[in-house]
């Protein structure tokens, strides 16, 4: 029993992409800490006083979420840092030599436009922008506020087993979407 459960933990860990269509890339920051692990320190207060965007040292690590448009796949990926670096990273895996990406106006997303590589379209959410016809950021935006739902009766998730819980997260997604019998195989086949 113990070399299932090993098993089906191994399966839990990161999602390996294959972006084949039209892509869409946001991120989102969720509450993810020490929990579960012994303190040097006395616990923080609640709530985050903190303003602007997350951090993983701070306990709100990024997660990206890509849409692949072409195949109507999802993936919740979390990392360490909102940076180019990392976005080029996730985006690596394609089987298409240009990609066209669509984001929102935030600027670790700007240098993907000098690159021939991709093909960027945005919108800019503070211009009051959301949708300018196949623009759009709308599904990922979806999936995201789906992720959050996810992660609060948790009640804060340890950084350690934060990529677990996503993965777990959209495996469940995964399952929704098929039909009974397809799901109980796609379940099967991700797990073993």
């Amino acid at each position: 029993m113990h070399r299932r459960i090993e098993r089906f933990a191994r399966a839990l860990d990161a999602p390996s992409l294959d972006l084949v269509g039209q892509v869409e890339i946001d991120e989102v920051y969720v509450s993810a800490g020490e929990k579960g692990r012994e303190r040097d320190q006395e616990s923080r207060s609640r709530g985050l006083s903190t303003r602007g965007r997350g951090s993983y040292d701070g306990d709100k690590p990024p997660v990206f979420i890509i849409a692949d448009r072409g195949t109507g796949q999802r993936y919740v990926i979390p990392a360490k840092a909102a940076d180019e670096s990392t976005i080029r990273l996730l985006l690596a895996d394609r089987t298409e030599e240009s990609l066209t990406v669509y984001t929102d106006g935030f600027r670790a997303y700007e240098p993907l436009e000098d690159d021939d590589a991709f093909d960027r379209e945005y919108v800019v959410h503070g211009d009051g922008e959301y949708a300018d016809e196949e623009v759009h950021v709308n599904t990922c935006e979806s999936h995201a506020s789906l992720t959050r739902r996810w992660l609060s009766p948790h009640r804060g998730v340890s950084k350690d087993k934060l990529t677990q819980y996503l993965r777990a997260f959209q495996l469940r997604r995964e399952l929704f979407r098929k039909p009974s019998r397809d799901a109980l195989k796609h379940a099967v086949r991700t797990t073993l």
